[in-house]
């Protein structure tokens, strides 16, 4: 198809890891395909006028650590320029991340493709979308009371994650025991002293085993990996030190994502990240879900190139 533009609302991209980050394996495929490559961050953005606009740098990119992009071009362009945008920025989503999915909205009768939709991430917390499907998840509770949270790992004796509802990349990740005399104080401390909710869920004995991370494109599992916790952590998420490893879909987490599906093309949601342990949905990580370039090694695959096919379709049917 003709070349088209593509811009990545994205974390700074001379910080990034080239060999783990799932934006820079899309910007290398689209490159290679003969797209035009944008990036932007998120304070560049601002609305002056009749469309939101943001300064942009058009890029080429290799994946060589430390002189992995060149720039061929920084001015301000508006978003209306942009065939595509891939909405990547890491969470947390907080009131700067919302108020740059409201900004890129704002683009009168041009507006572009988006990955992922803007109302779509704002409609899904990565921590909480899972609950509409309660049967497919582990028992959870959301709350910021400290006597229920302390009730619900009370009554869980093979243990409780703790969790906050705006963390990613396994931060602020807690696993206790009923009768830890840290009890009190870690509910205070992630709570804020009750001021703020966050999410406890019972512990699932099939996490030493690893979870699963399960991309989903355009509704459809493409390609997962199981995260293995070290010996010495709860986590098994790969910023957390957790290993990749190479994994296949069981019919379950197929079951899973067929039950997903609908409810993530109703919002525009074509590039999720599930995480599974045992039979078990845990999250929908939408904002900017990982796994690409470990799943690609592991399976010797290309899932980037199906994000970008649909990128490419559904451009090419706005035209």
């Amino acid at each position: 198809m003709a070349a088209l533009t593509l811009g990545f609302l994205m974390d700074p991209l001379e910080a990034i890891r080239v060999d783990h980050d799932s934006t820079f394996a899309l910007m290398l495929e689209a490159q290679r395909r003969g797209h035009q490559v944008r990036y932007f961050e998120q304070p560049w953005l601002r609305f002056g006028g009749s469309c939101a606009e943001a300064r942009m740098r058009t890029v080429t990119v290799r994946r060589e650590p430390g002189r992995h992009f060149d720039i061929l071009d920084e001015q301000v362009h508006p978003i209306s320029s942009l065939d595509v945008v891939f909405l990547r920025k890491d969470p947390p989503v907080d009131a700067d991340f919302i108020l740059a999915t409201q900004l890129v909205e704002l683009c009168g009768d041009k507006a572009p493709v988006y990955l992922n939709n803007p109302t779509g991430i704002r409609d899904a917390n990565e921590k909480l979308f899972g609950l509409r499907f309660p049967d497919l998840m582990p028992e959870t509770l959301i709350s910021r009371d400290l006597a229920g949270l302390a009730q619900f790992v009370a009554r869980h004796p093979q243990g409780t994650i703790l969790k906050p509802v705006e963390g990613f990349g396994g931060q602020g990740i807690v696993f206790l025991q009923p009768g830890d005399r840290n009890t009190r104080s870690l509910l205070e401390i992630l709570t804020l002293g009750g001021r703020k909710a966050i999410v406890a869920q019972a512990y699932l004995a099939e996490s030493r085993q690893g979870d699963k991370r399960i991309i989903v494109v355009d509704g459809e599992p493409v390609g997962a990996v199981l995260r293995v916790p070290s010996q010495d952590d709860h986590r098994g998420n790969m910023a957390a030190g957790g290993t990749p490893v190479k994994t296949s879909l069981t019919p379950r987490e197929l079951e899973i994502c067929a039950r997903l599906k609908p409810s993530l093309q109703e919002r525009g949601l074509y590039f999720v990240g599930i995480d599974v342990i045992g039979d078990w949905l845990t999250e929908v990580n939408v904002t900017s879900p990982t796994g690409i370039a470990e799943i690609d090694k592991l399976d010797n695959t290309n899932v980037e190139a199906k994000v970008i096919d649909v990128a490419e379709r559904l451009a090419g049917a706005r035209k």
